[in-house]
C-alpha cells in the first residue's frame, strides 16, 4: 500500500487493532493535535501530506456521561469533524474514512435490522441524544462533500465494539467492563455480579480486529461505499454477560443481578450487514465467545486494573 495514511484517534482500540495490520500509517492521539482547532489540523494536514485521512478520534463515554454532559458531546465531536473534513478537503487528501457509530441511527425503526437507508428515519435515542447527533451530521458531511465537489470519501458505520486494546479504566465499552467487573469480583470471591439496567436491551458486538480489517480491505480494494459494518449476532445484555462467563471460566462468580433504577440504554440498534457481504461476501466475523476468549487470554495476568 503505497499511500501516506493518517490515522487520528490512532491510540484507541480500533487505532491499534488498524496499526497491527497497517504498520508503516502515521497514527496520532490527542497528543499530537487538538483536531478541535482549526490552526493545528491545518498544520497537520501541511505537515504530513497524506492521500487518506482515517478518522477514528471522537469524544466518547458512557450513558450517564452522556447524559450529564450533552453539550460537550455535541461541540467537541461537531468540531472536530468538521475541521478535519473541510481541511482535508482544502489540502486535496484525495481519501477520507470517517468512523461513525450505530448511535447515529433512529431511536426506534418499524423494521430491523437497519439498513443504511434508515439513517434519517427518526431521531437517535434521547441517552446520547448529542453524541449521535454529531456522528449523524458527519454522514451528512460526507455526503455532501462528494455530491458538491466529487469527492471520494466514506463513511463506515460499526456496531458495538471491544477487544483487548480498550480501554480499562473507568469508561470501558461495554464489553470490557463487564470482563473486568467478572475478574475483580472472582478476586473477591464473589459469586454475583451487578449489571445496570434490566439486562433485556439487544446488542452487536463486533472484535475491533474485524473493524479494522474492513478498513484495510476498502483501502486495497478501492472500496468506496458507505457501510454498515456488522455482526450478524444480535443477543440481549444478559446473553452477553452470559457468553463472557463461558469464555472467563470464574472459579467464584456463577451469576449476575440486575439494576432496573439504572438505565438500560436504547433497546435495540441492530444494523444490516447485507451490503458490506455483497461487497466483501468471504468476510467471517469473529463469534462473540471467540472474541472475549481471545480478550481475556490477551489480558489477563496484566495490570491493568
Amino acid at each position: 500500500m503505497n499511500k501516506n495514511i493518517l490515522v487520528t484517534g490512532g491510540s484507541g482500540m480500533v487505532g491499534r487493532s488498524l496499526k497491527d495490520i497497517i504498520p508503516d500509517a502515521i497514527y496520532l492521539s490527542s497528543k499530537d493535535c487538538d483536531l478541535t482547532n482549526p490552526i493545528e489540523v491545518e498544520l497537520l494536514i501541511n505537515t504530513h501530506k497524506p492521500d487518506v485521512i482515517i478518522h477514528l478520534a471522537a469524544k466518547v463515554g458512557g450513558i450517564i456521561d452522556n447524559i450529564n454532559k450533552p453539550a460537550e458531546y455535541f461541540d467537541d465531536n461537531i468540531i472536530m469533524n468538521t475541521t478535519l473534513l473541510k481541511t482535508a478537503h482544502k489540502y486535496d487528501v484525495s481519501r477520507f474514512i470517517g468512523i461513525l457509530s450505530t448511535c447515529i441511527y433512529p431511536d426506534t425503526v418499524e423494521e430491523y435490522p437497519m439498513t443504511e437507508e434508515t439513517l434519517h428515519m427518526g431521531p437517535p435515542t434521547p441517552t446520547n441524544f448529542s453524541y449521535g447527533y454529531a456522528k449523524r451530521c458527519l454522514a451528512v458531511q460526507i455526503d455532501a462533500y462528494n455530491k458538491q465537489y466529487g469527492t471520494k470519501y466514506q463513511y463506515l458505520t460499526p456496531c458495538n465494539l471491544y477487544g483487548e486494546y480498550d480501554k480499562w479504566g473507568d469508561n470501558s465499552h461495554f464489553v470490557a467492563a463487564l470482563i473486568k467487573k467478572i475478574i475483580i469480583a472472582d478476586r473477591n470471591g464473589e459469586e454475583t455480579v451487578n449489571l445496570f439496567g434490566t439486562g433485556k436491551p439487544l446488542r452487536q458486538f463486533m472484535h475491533s480486529k474485524d473493524l479494522a480489517k474492513v478498513i484495510k480491505y476498502c483501502l486495497d480494494n478501492d472500496i468506496y461505499d458507505s457501510l454498515n459494518v456488522a455482526t450478524t449476532q444480535n443477543l440481549s445484555i444478559k446473553d452477553i454477560a452470559n457468553e463472557a462467563l463461558k469464555a472467563i471460566k470464574p472459579k467464584n462468580v456463577k451469576n449476575f443481578t440486575f439494576d432496573p433504577d439504572k438505565p438500560d440504554g436504547q433497546y435495540r440498534k441492530d444494523v444490516s450487514n447485507e451490503k458490506l457481504l455483497s461487497i466483501i461476501p468471504d468476510f467471517k466475523f469473529k463469534p462473540l465467545l471467540d472474541g472475549i476468549k481471545e480478550t481475556y487470554n490477551k489480558i489477563k495476568g496484566k495490570e491493568l486494573f
